[in-house]
């Protein structure tokens, strides 16, 4: 057998340049790069193998590895996880700020590799500088937090060790049932021992991403249902998008008449404007998508893991007659809340529906029903997000004047605060797969870090991030970054004062505003961000605008520009769009205040309509 005697850093290295995959027929690298900061734990191993490749495997260094990590993230997603990235860090400090970017694909189902520097396996220099001890376990060090979120875990300490877990690695990243976030951690004197590694290890492997097919009885089953329906309906979340079925399923709903809601993570698997469209669902979806969903019969979930934002906290859902049909590659999914389980890729799952359906249309009276729900909606939206002339604008005016000058291809991203809920429901979308919010997890932080990424995955079109002034403070650096590296993004900051959706909340529910917006907080002096000088000192080009008018000059200025643009806004901290579903969330049973009492009563009003059953 032939060996090549390396590093167990250099075989790491050398098997993942051998990985490769398909995009749209094109043969591409499996990892497209890494981001990485060196510390002691990787950076006289580990960067001395990347050194080497760095043509091949390029490495790009970030300014903190919590937001790289989410950079890698939001490439996985622009990809649709076919193509992927890997986070590096020493170990320690370095290594724990990458858990919460490892919630955030685990969450979200998302592929990222995470290599951690980690203590000596042999523990002679035992305590070493950011070991943190155990007292009576020696064998735990801080990379064992990730095992909380992380798809497949493994500690390094023998340099053959590689021989299986990399190959298992791999198969998580690429599992449409179990994809999330691998995390490897790397001994670091076990990244410097040689060992002689079979020849063949190394070979050129191009991978396909599975497809599942459904099991016909399940399909049978699902038949059966749909053809006794009266009001079906088809919600997509984003496993619509991992599998590439966005026109399977704009085409199976028009010929079978059923009206699409779509989740968060499967915004943008229908333009705005298609047939079947009607409207996003949930906490932060649309009074039309909430309506129809109170009346279904039947219900597709495909590929979404109906989390409490979609469902309402299984509050929208009131017909006696409801059943629910899980469509999914995860098993784990498709069971939830006692759903008539297909376990398949959703675009192969359609396909074989459709056939089985033959000529089923659901009624015309209630498809005419999601048309004028659909209209009444719209109207809203145009009616929010039309400039005029208030001193401050809302965040709908100004995701609406973002998105006319939004070009057909660009992306916009968002995440945490009150933007989700303006994005998801006042965006138009003009392409399937360019709307990115981060609402799995809902990090705030991933803007910025996530627009990163998503630029280099998406080099042609303009990535768009949206961030109030409470995520752009809590993580911005990577605006550096890309002023460095030359992945330009827009970046618009919505100031309104603090976490003033988290103050909308607490007001909602009877409790005064207290340390959510800046003035609210125990503070000595209100002091105003300038966020333009400080992003202009990143680097990047950036400007404050008063008006709507003066924001779309300044989007057309920025789309222009040779670099990173920011442009900041202040919007109104009070002013928010309706159409929200009823949500669970904890509330006093007793209290000396009236005014939680009363919202304690009304919530308790909201919760008889949860659904804990078939």
């Amino acid at each position: 057998m032939k060996t090549i005697r390396l590093t167990m850093a250099q075989a790491l290295v050398k098997y993942l340049c051998a990985q490769h995959t398909e995009i749209d027929g094109v043969e591409v690298p499996l990892f497209a790069g890494t981001f990485g900061i060196f510390g002691h734990g990787n950076v006289t191993c580990l960067s001395e193998a990347l050194e080497q490749v760095q043509d091949q495997l390029p490495t790009w260094r970030g300014q903190n590895e919590q937001s790289m990590a989410l950079a890698a993230i939001a490439f996985a997603k622009a990809k649709k996880r076919r193509q992927m990235m890997v986070a590096i860090s020493s170990i320690g400090p370095g290594a724990l700020n990458m858990v919460t970017a490892a919630g955030v694909a685990h969450a979200n189902r998302l592929p990222v590799l995470l290599l951690a520097g980690d203590t000596f396996a042999n523990r002679l220099p035992d305590p070493v500088l950011q070991q943190v001890e155990h007292f009576n376990n020696p064998s735990i060090t801080v990379n064992d937090a990730f095992k909380a979120v992380s798809r497949f875990w493994d500690r390094i300490t023998c340099p053959e060790q590689i021989l299986q877990s990399l190959p298992q690695a791999i198969g998580t990243l690429l599992d449409p049932a179990d994809c999330g976030p691998v995390f490897i951690s790397l001994c670091q004197d076990t990244q410097g021992i040689a060992y002689d590694y079979p020849a063949a290890f190394f070979d050129k492997r191009v991978h396909r991403i599975r497809r599942a097919r459904p099991d016909r009885l399940e399909i049978a089953d699902a038949v059966a249902l749909l053809k006794k329906a009266k009001k079906p309906l088809i919600i997509a979340g984003g496993g619509v998008l991992y599998s590439g079925a966005e026109s399977e399923l704009a085409a199976f709903a028009e010929k079978h008449n059923i009206p699409v809601v779509e989740t968060i993570a499967g915004r943008g698997v229908l333009v705005h404007t298609s047939p079947m469209n009607a409207g996003p669902l949930g906490v932060i979806g649309s009074s039309s998508a909430n309506a129809l969903a109170a009346e279904a019969d039947v219900v597709l979930a495909i590929g979404t893991r109906l989390q409490d934002f979609t469902t309402g906290s299984w509050s929208v859902f009131q017909s006696p007659k409801f059943k629910l049909v899980g469509i999914n590659a995860a098993r784990f999914d498709a069971a939830k809340h006692f759903a008539q389980t297909i376990v398949g890729d959703a675009r192969e799952s359609l396909a074989d529906l459709d056939a089985a359906l033959k000529r089923y249309r659901a009624p015309d009276v209630w498809s005419n029903k999601a048309h004028a729900l659909y209209g009444e909606w719209n109207q809203l939206i145009d009616e929010r997000t039309k400039p005029t002339n208030t001193e401050l604008p809302s965040y709908a005016q100004v995701v609406g004047t973002v998105n006319r000058k939004a070009g057909i291809k660009d992306r916009v991203l968002t995440a945490a605060g009150g933007l989700p809920g303006e994005l998801t429901k006042n965006w138009k979308i003009k392409s399937p797969g360019t709307f990115d919010c981060e609402f799995g997890f809902s990090a705030m932080g991933y803007e910025v870090a996530g627009g990163w990424g998503a630029k280099m995955a998406t080099p042609d079109a303009d990535v768009i991030v949206m961030v109030g002034d409470g995520s752009y403070l809590m993580l911005n650096s990577d605006i550096y970054s890309t002023v460095l590296t030359g992945h330009k993004m827009i970046v618009i900051i919505c100031d309104n004062g603090g976490f003033a959706v988290i103050n909308r909340l607490q007001n909602f529910k009877g409790v005064p505003s207290f340390n959510n917006l800046i003035k609210d907080c125990r503070i000595e002096r209100n002091v105003t961000v300038d966020f333009a000088k400080h992003a202009e000192s990143m680097g990047a080009i950036s400007e404050k605008v008063k008006s709507l008018a003066d924001l779309e000059r300044a989007i057309e200025r920025a789309k222009k520009a040779d670099r990173t643009s920011v442009i900041v806004i202040d919007t109104d901290a009070h002013t928010w769009t309706p159409g929200d579903a009823w949500w669970d969330v904890g509330m006093p049973e007793v209290s000396t205040r009236d005014t939680v009492n009363t919202a304690r009563k009304a919530h308790m009003v909201g919760k008889k309509k949860q659904r804990v059953g078939v």
